[in-house]
């Protein structure tokens, strides 16, 4: 009896039968084209490995490889698009100042198609800033971590390394160390001893060699650029960090109505209560403009005011407010003296908003309206456990060194602003009279609400999670993007943060108005539903101190 013959199918068995994971190890080692871990271009994706290689005569011809199977079967994984790099001759070669890889250890991906240029004399800069627990010196080790991640297992520098071998895709350039000593005579001698002429020196040389092309020196000190350009050098702050070129269009919270504000968005007026709060729905050119959590407010014949709830194309929905400049709705004893401090109250007392940013000058206010709302929450509606206070400790003139005591008694010098305010709110809850010559800090009131402030330094945060806290960061203003997001990021279930500060008086080097942290947060919070922010335009601290701060 003849024998069955083979199957002419067998390859697709072959094919189907073997998965991903069942792939043989000899298959996995097999060259997948010049560049690793990616095919060839014109090659297919899915290469036919689990079928046997052709033979020939005629077994071959039954163990062909099968066609692919359809395409309803096949898995493709999408790509990301990824930008086309620009011939060298049209991209920037930026060279960075040691200050910007101190300022933002993530800045080496931040220049998208170009190129970048580090100077030996910054890598030595970064070697004596690598010590310490500062910001400085963890932004200095994260910067060389990153330098040693790029150009691992490169085998030459001269032709540098492309700076998305990390990951970052939207970095397109190359990374180029300077390998050789570069000379150059400047048109004014310098000083050879100052490594900021060091590196004035490499910019002059880079210059002349890529004549070609744009060489740009990047630095955030601005007598760096002043000389540089002095020298006929090209020179650019960094501003990738930068939120706002002009702070006059920061986001303040707030927005005056028209007067024709009912004409065009009286008609169909819907109206209902909820929770002793009336909402609003109107319709109008107007409501497009709108952000969520905003305050508006109209003061013609029909007065209002309100906040923004919900937007939805030409169509809003406002609530009333209540009313903190009355005495019946007072706040530990502290009432509104002004539109904005009232807007205020309302994002400080609503429990849906977990993060609240008030900007304002001396005297507006701030601080005294953060520690009478957390006050409440804390010791009479128990919404919170603990008020926790923190502040960045940068002085005004010279520092005064080596405090003693625990982490409370270190900051109690910084803190004089809290105390302060706890003594106005003290004497303004009844606690005592100012002339009665008592010790006020001695009273039992005083201990209860002592005992539930905590004041905690900014250099142990990391790590933390605060849980059902009332959080209040002053001086936020000196504060980078970066340290902001740390402490932003501890809070926990039931954690309000009140972020407060001028961004008119920031003390920090390197630091602006817009790109400091409290610029960052306020408009990158700007319109999410459990986040509010209002500018405190007037001062209510006295008459002597609103004239110095217009006169002087």
């Amino acid at each position: 009896m003849p024998l069955p013959k083979l199957p002419t199918r067998m390859g697709t068995v072959v094919s189907t039968a073997t998965s991903d994971n069942d792939t043989p190890a000899t298959v996995r080692k097999r060259p997948t084209g010049p560049v690793a871990g990616r095919p060839e271009t014109g090659a297919p994706a899915r290469a036919s490995s689990t079928s046997p290689e052709p033979r020939s005569g005629k077994q071959g011809a039954l163990l062909t490889p099968p066609p692919e199977p359809p395409p309803a079967l096949r898995v493709v994984s999408p790509k990301p698009a990824r930008k086309a790099r620009l011939a060298v001759a049209k991209r920037k070669l930026f060279v960075l100042d040691t200050n910007v890889l101190l300022h933002d250890s993530n800045s080496l991906f931040k220049f998208e198609e170009h190129d970048i240029f580090l100077p030996m004399m910054v890598l030595e800069e970064l070697d004596h800033q690598k010590k310490g627990m500062s910001e400085v010196a963890r932004n200095a080790r994260q910067v060389s971590r990153f330098l040693d991640g790029l150009i691992e297992g490169s085998t030459s520098l001269d032709e540098g390394v492309e700076l998305d071998a990390l990951g970052n895709q939207e970095a397109l350039g190359k990374l180029q160390f300077q390998t050789t000593l570069l000379q150059s005579k400047l048109p004014v001698e310098l000083p050879m001893g100052k490594a900021d002429n060091a590196i004035l020196m490499v910019v002059h040389a880079l210059q002349a060699r890529y004549a070609k092309r744009q060489v740009i020196l990047v630095s955030k000190d601005i007598n760096m650029r002043l000389k540089a350009r002095s020298l006929g050098l090209r020179a650019e702050d960094y501003l990738n960090d930068h939120v706002l070129d002009d702070s006059d269009l920061l986001y303040d919270g707030v927005m005056p109505l028209p007067e024709n504000f009912w004409t065009k968005h009286g008609k169909d007026v819907e109206s209902w209560q909820q929770g002793g709060t009336t909402y609003y729905r109107i319709k109008g050119p107007l409501c497009s403009e709108f952000i969520v959590n905003e305050f508006v407010y109209f003061d013609g014949e029909m007065p209002m005011q309100a906040q923004v709830k919900e937007v939805s194309g030409r169509s809003a929905v406002l609530a009333t407010l209540r009313d903190y400049s009355h005495g019946k709705n007072n706040v530990w004893g502290i009432t509104a003296r002004n539109r904005e401090q009232n807007f205020a109250l309302n994002l400080l007392m609503n429990p849906e908003c977990d993060f609240v940013s008030l900007l304002g000058q001396a005297g507006t206010g701030k601080t005294l309206l953060a520690l009478a709302s957390g006050l409440t929450q804390t010791l009479e509606t128990k919404r919170y456990n603990e008020i926790i206070i923190t502040r960045a400790t940068v002085p005004v003139g010279d520092d005064i060194g080596f405090l003693p005591g625990t982490e409370e008694e270190k900051m109690l010098p910084w803190m004089g602003a809290l105390e302060d305010n706890l003594e106005v709110l003290h004497l303004g809850a009844g606690g005592g009279d100012a002339g009665a010559g008592q010790d006020w800090s001695k009273n039992s009131t005083m201990e209860i609400i002592r005992s539930r402030i905590k004041v905690k330094s900014l250099n142990f945060m990391r790590g933390r999670t605060f849980l059902n806290k009332f959080l209040i960061i002053d001086e936020a203003q000196n504060l980078t993007p970066k340290q902001m997001k740390t402490l932003v990021t501890r809070a926990g279930p039931g954690t309000k943060i009140v972020c407060l500060g001028n961004i008119a008086q920031i003390d920090t080097p390197y630091l602006t108005e817009g790109s400091s942290g409290l610029t960052y947060v306020v408009d990158r919070f700007k319109g999410w539903p459990h986040a509010g922010h209002i500018t405190l335009q007037r001062g209510e601290r006295s008459r002597l101190a609103d004239y110095a701060s217009e006169a002087l």
